[in-house]
């Protein structure tokens, strides 16, 4: 695996995950102002949307620049 797509991997990662713990915060305050959210369900759609953050990432990423264009090695 080039060293491109390790650092895009790593940071792709970072992105899907801290887009799941963004979801998960807001579905258990959520939750607690409405006053019952299942945990199923606040994982489901954290996990949905840590999917969705990786398909995005497929557009690019800025944090990695695409080899050729003054990305360091």
């Amino acid at each position: 695996m080039s060293n491109y797509w390790k650092k895009w991997w790593a940071a792709a990662g970072i992105r899907a995950v801290k887009t799941f713990a963004q979801v998960a915060a807001s579905g258990i305050t959520l939750g607690a102002t409405l006053g019952e959210m299942s945990w199923r369900t606040i994982a489901s759609v954290a996990a949905v949307s840590a999917i969705y953050s990786l398909l995005t990432s497929l557009a690019g990423i800025p944090e990695v620049p695409k080899e050729g264009e003054g990305a360091e090695e």
